[in-house]
């Protein structure tokens, strides 16, 4: 959520995102219900110093007197109309409130103005593995080895809700512990377990609400939403809290199952593990002091990277531009695996600063030793990673010429000595 003084002071800078961020919110009713509360707060202040000055001449009036009670008749009209102001102007916060979800943080300046095609390739890393023979996709190599039953799945919950099936399931554990032990062993990270169930707070939160109601899944009895990633309740974890300074910036990772419906994607790849509305993914969070939120930005991106680099898959970085970066980032890389059954870069992690536009939503805070004073903290994450395409990345890129897939060295100790999957 952007401060309403900032929006008022940068209208054109406001309305310019919400052009190149695709959105739709309108900005000068918003500016207009804010001006029009401003314009009843100077009348209620006016009204209530009326009020405390008849209150005042009372004292020294006769009781009874006909001044006396000209005085207590004003005071009881006086009080009606400030009721009135009162509820007219919790009215307009509400309002305000509402149409202030609707508005989407502002892009850094070093994002790329336009859609997906304006997206900018940073950098590369690792050679495309050459085969000496054509490699197959995942979806046949899954239903060759028998790794994961879509049918079975299909039958339990619906289509695209895999069921991973023994040694399936068993590199699918290995590469979430494997994930997991890396970010908290060898990078920091402090593991956390959160809820898989958000309610409505935590969702507008880190900003999923209003905006993508209908991508989630949502359990009417008890008015709550499946996590659509871990995102929501790792970073609400401090919500309406002041963070010690000394503290910061403080890391979080956390494995959660993420349930997706995926609204709008049909026509899109389907096949596979592409696009599925359950998954998994280890996530970090981050809460660092605003000046530092950048350069943390990039140590969190090397953080992800990291994963893939000691997986041995190649991949490339891609800065998203303001059409194609999400509703709340300032920034977001997207990192992209290689998987040659496809010939395709298929996104593992999007990693995003935020600035205080979750944090003004959460109020969350930290108290400066410089001056004394309470400021928002800045909140980035970053996938470390999602499973599904590292999945089939793991597959295609491992895979042998007879069809077996060989595991990716780092997954040894996770594998229970299994070295091939056959």
């Amino acid at each position: 959520m952007l401060d309403m003084k900032f929006i008022k002071e940068n209208v054109d800078v406001v309305r310019e995102a919400i052009k190149n961020k695709r959105e739709k919110a309108d900005i000068d009713l918003l500016v207009e219900k804010d001006n029009k509360r401003v314009e009843i707060v100077k009348d209620l202040d006016r009204l209530r110093a009326e009020k405390n000055r008849l209150s005042k001449n009372v004292r020294n009036l006769r009781k009874g007197s006909a001044e006396f009670t000209d005085n207590i008749n004003k005071s009881k009209e006086i009080g009606i109309e400030i009721k009135e102001l009162e509820r007219k102007v919790r009215e307009l916060k509400d309002e305000i409130y509402k149409s202030s979800l609707w508005i989407p943080n502002i892009p850094h300046s070093s994002v790329p103005v336009g859609d997906a095609t304006a997206n900018k390739i940073m950098r590369e890393w690792g050679k495309k593995k050459q085969f000496g023979f054509t490699p197959k996709s995942h979806v046949d190599l899954i239903n060759d080895l028998g790794l994961i039953d879509f049918e079975r799945g299909a039958k339990i919950s619906g289509t695209h809700f895999p069921c991973y099936v023994g040694k399936g399931a068993k590199l699918e554990r290995a590469l979430i512990n494997f994930m997991l032990d890396y970010h908290i062993e060898k990078q920091g990270y402090t593991e956390m377990f959160p809820p898989f169930l958000n309610n409505r707070e935590t969702l507008t939160g880190t900003g999923q609400l209003p905006k993508l109601e209908e991508d989630m899944y949502y359990v009417g009895k008890d008015d709550m939403f499946l996590n659509p990633t871990a995102e929501p309740p790792v970073t609400n974890f401090h919500r309406n809290e002041v963070l010690n300074e000394d503290e910061l910036p403080i890391k979080y990772t956390a494995y959660t199952a993420c349930f997706r419906r995926e609204a709008g994607s049909y026509g899109k790849e389907t096949r596979g593990l592409k696009r599925v509305h359950q998954f998994n993914k280890v996530e970090m969070v981050k809460f660092t002091k605003p000046n530092e939120s950048y350069n943390e930005l990039e140590k969190l991106l090397n953080d992800a990277e990291d994963i893939l680099k000691a997986l041995e898959l190649p991949y490339r970085i891609v800065l998203l531009s303001t059409g194609d970066m999400t509703f709340a980032s300032a920034k977001t890389y997207d990192i992209e695996v290689y998987a040659p059954g496809s010939d395709d870069y298929l996104e593992v992690s999007s990693v995003s600063n935020f600035e205080d536009f979750q944090a003004r939503r959460m109020n969350i805070k930290y108290k400066s030793k410089a001056d004394g004073k309470l400021h928002l903290v800045h909140t980035l994450n970053g996938s470390g990673l999602a499973t599904p395409r590292t999945f089939i990345a793991i597959l295609e890129n491992y895979q042998l010429p007879d069809g077996k897939i060989k595991i990716p060295d780092v997954l040894l100790p996770y594998m229970g000595g299994m070295e091939i999957i056959e």
